[in-house]
């Protein structure tokens, strides 16, 4: 029987050691923010963000808020000191702010924030000026793509210090999706250039600390893992099936920790026995559980004849939830069975 917690195996990973046995993660343990940040926005995060940006759903109910097209409230990256203002918080009283998240939290739970701008860096730019005029500006005015970023980096680190002094967090976290399916969005040059920078004066705030730190990058995020590994970073989610699992342990032992999941590829209708499922989940295990630096997205599955819980923004179709029930239960007899 495993001696460590769920919260204590996942700590000894992202301290690059070792787990115990294969640890489950979740995107709610990261993506916790200063409470003041998140007034303009609803559960489903939907709404305006603190920069005046208007986030919505569109026609994916079920996805996640995206800035509203056509609504982009910076179109000219040299005017971005007369648009670009971050919020200020001298009139916040901290320690009452975050009293609510620590007398709510899960023991068991790891908890880890951010407060990075509009989630991320990269993210911030494209949310203010909209993809194209957005990587444009990376291209064509660069230096003031950096002057922009160097001056929400300044707050966002005057902002993590607090957070970490405050809400005590056991790790820092940093998401900035900067890749599609099949490569980042921007060059591995411009990356260096541009985004590494900030990323990695951020990242500092919590290293000095003693707290690791994490990243959320969905896509092939592999061809920018150098610089992230070489940050201090020591956890990447979600590491979807266009990143090669096995090469990167093989190059990074457990510098960085992999949080992952099986990718639903069966149409939502498709016929799918049981046998084929757990067969299937269990070669997925088997090919990238050995080794350490990989944990499972923990899986909100209820047990049969119980509905999924009410969560904003949130549904699922009776044939994928059958599915999780049976690789949950898969992977709750395997997972002791690796280290």
């Amino acid at each position: 029987m495993p001696t460590l917690s769920k919260k204590e195996n996942f700590m000894r990973m992202i301290n690059r050691e070792m787990p115990e046995y294969v640890p489950v993660y979740s995107l709610m343990w990261s993506f916790n923010s200063p409470a003041f940040l998140m007034e303009g926005r609803n559960p489903d995060m939907t709404g305006f963000d603190y920069f005046g940006v208007e986030w919505y759903k569109g026609d994916n109910p079920t996805g996640a808020a995206l800035p509203k097209p056509g609504q982009f409230i910076l179109d000219d990256i040299t005017k971005w000191r007369d648009v670009i203002k971050v919020p200020d918080d001298s009139n916040v009283d901290w320690e009452i702010m975050a009293k609510p998240s620590l007398d709510s939290r899960n023991p068991d739970d790891p908890f880890g924030g951010t407060t990075a701008p509009s989630v991320g860096f990269f993210e911030a730019v494209m949310s203010f000026m909209g993809f194209d005029e957005g990587l444009m500006a990376c291209a064509e005015e660069p230096e003031e793509v950096k002057a922009l970023l160097e001056y929400l980096c300044d707050w966002s680190v005057d902002l993590a210090k607090k957070f970490i002094h405050y809400y005590k967090p056991d790790f820092g976290f940093l998401g900035d999706d900067i890749a599609h399916e099949r490569n980042p969005f921007v060059s591995v040059p411009m990356f260096k250039d541009i985004f590494a920078p900030v990323w990695r004066r951020y990242y500092a705030a919590f290293l000095e600390e003693g707290l690791p730190v994490g990243n959320h990058n969905c896509g092939h995020f592999e061809p920018l893992l150098d610089d992230l590994v070489d940050m201090g970073c020591s956890f990447w989610d979600p590491v979807q099936s266009s990143n090669d699992i096995p090469a990167i342990k093989e190059k990074f032992g457990l510098k960085i920790a992999m949080c992952t999941a099986q990718e639903n590829r069966f149409p939502n209708d498709a016929i799918v026995t049981e046998e084929q499922v757990r067969a299937n989940f269990k070669e997925y295990l088997d090919k990238n559980a050995p080794g350490g630096a990989f944990a499972l997205f923990e899986m909100w599955v209820p047990p049969e004849g119980e509905e999924l819980p009410d969560i904003p923004g949130f549904s699922m179709p009776p044939e994928v939830l059958q599915r999780m029930r049976w690789t949950a239960d898969e992977f709750e007899r395997l997972r002791y069975s690796y280290y």
